[in-house]
């Protein structure tokens, strides 16, 4: 895979997130993806990767701005940068209680692609950050 392939996939990846198409994610998944939870642990598979999206979506809605991708010369490796705009619609265990709250937050991401597919994921944000404005 180069960079156009990678970045259409990413691109994908990111539209069907921000389509609320769950379905359309996981099909962009390796059936052994990684995903390393944002100051949490490592999940494998995609069936873990679903487990995780229902939870999100149960508590979170989110859309992607500002999307920005970067891909390695031989495609096999991918950043994305953008700005999730989201809104806290449901107490999610040991973080504060849900009250509707907006926050906005920068988000770097990380990704292995393998034979046309994402088989690691790996996001990062300020969760200090995210308390402090869901807390206001």
């Amino acid at each position: 895979m180069h960079t156009a392939p990678a970045r259409d996939l990413l691109t994908r990846y990111y539209a069907a997130f921000n389509d609320g198409r769950m379905q359309g994610m996981l099909e962009l998944l390796t059936d052994d993806v990684k995903h390393d939870i944002n100051e949490g642990g490592t999940e494998i598979g995609r069936d873990a990767f679903r487990a995780f999206l229902v939870r999100m979506n149960a508590h979170y809605q989110e859309q992607v701005r500002n999307l920005v991708i970067m891909v390695s010369e031989d495609g096999t490796r991918a950043s994305a940068e953008f700005v999730i705009h989201g809104q806290y619609v449901k107490t999610d265990e040991g973080l504060p209680e849900a009250r509707g709250q907006r926050y906005v937050l920068p988000v770097g991401a990380f990704f292995t692609l393998r034979d046309g597919q994402i088989a690691r994921v790996t996001n990062y944000y300020n969760l200090r950050e995210w308390c402090r404005q869901v807390e206001e």
